[in-house]
């Protein structure tokens, strides 16, 4: 007698296997997940790629100006990349907000949202632009650039402080679109942007002959250039649905206390790294040199894990929004898989491309034998890596700021005492970057998936009561 189908056959004492028309279903709905996840994930790499290639593009034809002007441009950049990231929860509270009322079929009032989002990005912007102008010295020389450096970094930083409320807007204005469900605008926003910002550098650097100044005024008007795309974009939008454009101090008040929770989360990170880093210049020379090269990769590997976390902000508030709490959980659990898969993929990379780092980034030979096994360490956590981000995003999407503010402040508390513990105990750089990619990561995943599996981030509704 031949064997019964899997279909009908009973399995013992997990009883009657599943129907073949119900395994399809799942199969289908699956299918149909997987294409939502890479329709938004795939576009929101591409864009978050094009954001680092602004500075590569300046450092590329400032470098051939002079060492001095190049380094000036290291410490200025450095006091840019921190001031507009610190910010970054313009984007992740809004895309929350905005999603939620999209799941509610609200469109106004998610467009109404994102504007509120957006007038937060100009006070903010207008803050720090009055603030930073008149202290750029001071800063540059706090930062300790050299004396030769110094003039250079001041000059550069003042010019490209005027572009900061612009920054803030993008920022802002891509959550409102990742709220839309759309994160093919803001690609094709960025990929011009960078375009934009070669050419007007090329002129400026080359042409006008203005040297670093003409490089940041170039790259300021690209970051304006953007910034006027994407308001007519959100601004059309807003007259299709009727929305209001006037800034509501209450909506504003309300995306200023949604986004303290995430500049908490995002200043106990900065915390981490550059912890982290003083740590590693503890260590030597060699030491710092290959902390740096891992750091750099370990950045751009987060990238691509991200873009996951972007498409899980937008599908959760959505799903929030629409009271759809089953297919909230249906989509964490289907984008945790899609973590341990990228993060997978992203450690065979890490190894097999091993050599090729080593060789592209150090000819010493000794950096390179400290960075080998931090490579190692790297790999071997990318599918934590990748399960993490997912779940950051996933309770982003839901709104649920405050617990991910507490859960990195303890991850701080854990990593600072193993990270100054380092040096103490005669570890390098391998031993650091086991606490940062091995404890770091490891104390993130616990905490955000102890939240995920209690539940308590699933509140619906178009607004997180």
């Amino acid at each position: 007698m031949s064997p019964a189908s899997p279909a009908t056959a009973p399995t013992g004492r997990e009883g009657p296997a599943e129907p073949a028309d119900d395994r399809g279903a799942r199969r289908r709905a699956r299918r149909a997940q997987d294409r939502e996840i890479l329709a938004l994930a795939l576009p929101a790499l591409g864009s978050l790629v094009a954001e680092p290639l602004f500075l590569m593009a300046d450092s590329a034809m400032i470098g051939h100006l002079g060492t001095p002007q190049l380094a000036g441009l290291g410490v200025a950049a450095a006091l840019l990349t921190t001031f507009v990231n610190v910010f970054v929860f313009l984007a992740y509270a809004t895309t929350a907000a905005v999603a939620r009322s999209v799941g509610a079929r609200d469109h106004a009032a998610a467009i109404r949202q994102g504007m509120d989002g957006i007038w937060l990005a100009i006070l903010l912007g207008a803050a720090l632009l009055v603030t930073v102008v008149p202290t750029a010295p001071a800063l540059v020389e706090a930062f300790g650039a050299s004396a030769t450096a110094a003039p250079h970094a001041v000059t550069y930083l003042r010019i490209s402080t005027l572009g900061i409320p612009a920054m803030l807007v993008v920022l802002a204005a891509t959550g409102v679109l990742r709220g839309l469900q759309d994160t093919r605008t803001p690609l094709v926003v960025a990929i011009g942007g960078f375009t934009a910002n070669v050419a007007l550098n090329a002129l400026f650097i080359y042409g006008l002959d203005a040297g670093i100044a003409g490089s940041a005024w170039g790259t300021v008007l690209a970051q304006w250039g953007m910034a006027a795309v994407y308001l007519v974009v959100v601004v059309r939008g807003a007259r299709t649905h009727g929305a209001v454009l006037r800034p509501s101090r209450a909506g504003i008040v309300a995306g200023a206390r949604a986004g303290v929770p995430l500049l908490v989360r995002t200043l106990s990170l900065r915390g981490i790294l550059l912890i982290a880093t003083a740590v590693a210049a503890r260590l030597g020379d060699t030491d710092i040199a290959a902390h740096q090269i891992a750091l750099t990769l370990w950045t751009l590997l987060a990238f691509g894990l991200d873009a996951i976390a972007i498409a899980g902000q937008a599908i959760i508030g959505r799903c929030l929004g629409a009271n759809d709490a089953e297919g909230a959980r249906a989509a964490c659990r289907r984008m945790v898989w899609w973590g341990v898969a990228s993060g997978a993929v992203l450690a065979v990379l890490v190894v097999a491309a091993g050599p090729l780092i080593l060789r592209l980034f150090t000819g010493d030979p000794e950096v390179r034998d400290q960075l080998l096994p931090v490579l190692w360490v790297i790999a071997v956590t990318q599918p934590i890596a990748g399960v993490v981000f997912v779940l950051d995003g996933v309770l982003m999407g839901a709104g649920d700021g405050p617990y991910l503010a507490r859960a990195m402040l303890l991850t701080l508390a854990l990593f600072v005492p193993a990270a100054l513990l380092v040096p103490t105990l005669g570890g390098g750089v391998t031993a650091l970057w086991w606490a940062i990619a091995g404890l770091m990561m490891t104390a993130r995943l616990v905490t955000l998936g102890l939240r995920a599996r209690t539940g308590r981030w699933v509140v619906t509704g178009a607004v997180r009561a």
